[in-house]
């Protein structure tokens, strides 16, 4: 088998009557994790769903996935990612012509069709205290931070990545075997970025393949309140990403 897609549902039945139909013609499995009761309704024929009996973190989500599927690639897919046709075949030719590639990411698009910038660097203290305070209203980040997100540069060749938002990413299993899969310890957040650094420290490449092209509602919910449950479920991913990798402190 070559592709199993993993799609973790916590609520996001209605997203996935979009999702799926787009995405199932193009994998050769697909296994949706209902994490919460009302996560699942209807799913194309050959879906699997499994059910949760308790909620769990959105990275022990995806483990259980990875370990209940068989492809030589894992495809992460959030609710709200629909895949253009041939997005998966894009990006599964390119990690087969590079044994190294352990991730590959598509460009991603807003609803209204414009760019979002998903490829990204590995954060640093200086720009995620820009962009978690309210320095922010001072110093947008998406104006300022022009290397972080690469806004000077959108590739339309294939082009290495630090990290790329993890709603739709290819991962080689053999690299997922590797590094131990996600780190479920991570509540919500900071859990793509440190997949992505561990597959670094690995030897493994991260790949931005922009012929594969996805439209990705995201919400980014803490880009615009800085009070919120989900600021501190950041703050606490923020702190386990720098427990685990303290080297990060020095990139200023």
């Amino acid at each position: 088998m070559k592709v199993s897609a993993v799609v973790v549902s916590h609520g996001h039945a209605v997203q996935l009557e979009r999702s799926l139909p787009t995405l199932a013609p193009q994998v050769d499995e697909i296994v949706v994790i209902a994490n919460v009761p009302g996560s699942v309704e209807k799913v194309p024929t050959g879906v699997r769903v499994l059910e949760n009996p308790r909620p769990l973190s959105l990275s022990a989500n995806v483990n259980l996935g990875i370990a209940a599927t068989s492809g030589e690639y894992v495809l992460n897919v959030n609710p709200d990612a629909i895949a253009e046709a041939d997005a998966v075949a894009a990006l599964v030719a390119f990690a087969d012509g590079h044994a190294r590639c352990g991730i590959a990411g598509p460009q991603m698009r807003w609803p209204d069709g414009s760019w979002q910038p998903s490829r990204r660097r590995f954060p640093t203290v200086g720009g995620t205290l820009v962009r978690r305070t309210p320095i922010r209203r001072l110093r947008p980040p998406y104006e300022t931070q022009r290397e972080h997100y690469s806004l000077d540069v959108r590739a339309t060749e294939p082009v290495q990545a630090d990290w790329m938002l993890g709603a739709f990413l290819l991962m080689r299993r053999a690299m997922l075997d590797e590094i131990g899969g996600w780190d479920a310890g991570f509540r919500h957040y900071c859990e793509d970025i440190d997949l992505c650094y561990r597959a670094m420290r690995a030897g493994w490449e991260r790949w931005y393949v922009p012929a594969a092209v996805v439209t990705h509602d995201y919400a980014a919910v803490i880009d615009r309140r800085f009070l919120s449950l989900h600021t501190l479920w950041h703050a606490r991913g923020m702190a386990r990403f720098v427990r685990k990798h303290p080297e990060r402190l020095r990139a200023l």
